[in-house]
């Protein structure tokens, strides 16, 4: 059985050198990056046997992708795209000390993954697996991909494969009312729910603390778990009534894109392994610190990293 089937968008991201700008750089540096696929390495480098479905381009591209998420133990399993109007999704990021801050350009449009249907996937991974995930910004990208991503969500839920879905909310894709319609279609499959907080308040339109959020969410949609990400404020889980609270750990921040996705890898890992509800989230938040100090999408970390970071809280590291 596999561990973990993730399925998604990825991307080639380019960025120029620290210091210099999109509009008169003379380099690049390449790298993949995808909310799944960085969820799949993160678990993949944590021990998980994961695996990340999605439609990419026959091209020198497609295959750059394939390539680099194989190279993290990834196993991948690709509908190729030969059709002539096969595009890679991109996006450039560019770093910028405040007050000018990080800038993002997706040239994402029409890219092979948005025409992708189940009959080009192999849903008998999804059927086998012990966890299924996927984003809020799956659904996003088209109507196909949507119906698509429902199809996946049902061949889980009938297989007895745990169905996670992280909201994942992106203004650039579709409008909050758009997103709400969606999301509270797909949630009633869901097993474990992640949320960002301000998504919830402002794409699910709902009030109170953030206890009082993830109970409102595990409630209405009978989720077995719910994990509400707080950003600096750290994250507050909810399994069958037992909640715990996690702060964050501290970390210099080289680059925080990848970071929701390296606690769901961190948090989806623990939970494969037993954990309760506080180790899950302790592992995860130990996963997403180190990934602030890497940069580019994917957290490419040990789990003895995790586990020291864990252990110099407690006090527990040795030298």
């Amino acid at each position: 059985m596999t561990d973990l089937v993730t399925f998604g968008e990825t991307m080639l991201r380019l960025s120029p050198p620290r210091g210099d700008r999109l509009e008169r750089t003379r380099s690049f540096d390449v790298q993949a990056g995808g909310a799944e696929s960085n969820v799949a390495v993160a678990a993949s480098l944590l021990g998980l046997d994961a695996v990340w479905l999605s439609k990419l381009p026959d091209s020198p591209l497609g295959r750059r992708i394939v390539r680099e998420l194989r190279g993290h133990g990834v196993r991948t399993g690709v509908a190729w795209d030969t059709s002539d109007e096969k595009r890679l999704g991109t996006y450039y990021l560019e770093h910028g000390g405040a007050p000018r801050g990080v800038e993002v350009v997706y040239d994402r449009a029409d890219s092979s993954v948005t025409t992708v249907t189940p009959e080009e996937l192999a849903t008998g991974v999804v059927a086998d697996a012990d966890t299924f995930y996927t984003s809020g910004i799956t659904p996003a990208l088209s109507e196909t991909v949507r119906k698509t991503t429902g199809t996946l969500f049902e061949v889980a839920k009938q297989s007895g494969t745990t169905t996670t879905f992280d909201l994942n909310y992106r203004s650039k894709l579709w409008s909050p009312a758009e997103a709400r319609e969606t999301y509270e279609a797909l949630l009633p499959h869901v097993d474990l729910l992640f949320a960002a907080e301000r998504d919830v308040r402002e794409v699910l339109d709902r009030d109170g603390d953030a206890v009082q959020l993830a109970h409102g969410l595990a409630t209405d949609f009978d989720s077995d778990t719910v994990v509400l990400t707080r950003g600096d404020k750290g994250a507050v889980g909810i399994r069958e009534g037992e909640v715990f609270e996690r702060p964050v750990f501290e970390a210099d921040t080289f680059d925080a894109i990848g970071t929701g996705d390296a606690f769901v890898g961190g948090f989806l890992t623990a939970r494969a392994d037993g954990g309760d509800i506080e180790r899950c989230l302790t592992y995860g938040a130990a996963t997403a610190s180190l990934k602030r100090t890497i940069d580019g999408d994917l957290a490419v970390v040990t789990p003895a990293e995790v586990e020291a970071v864990i252990a110099e809280e407690s006090g527990e590291i040795s030298r």
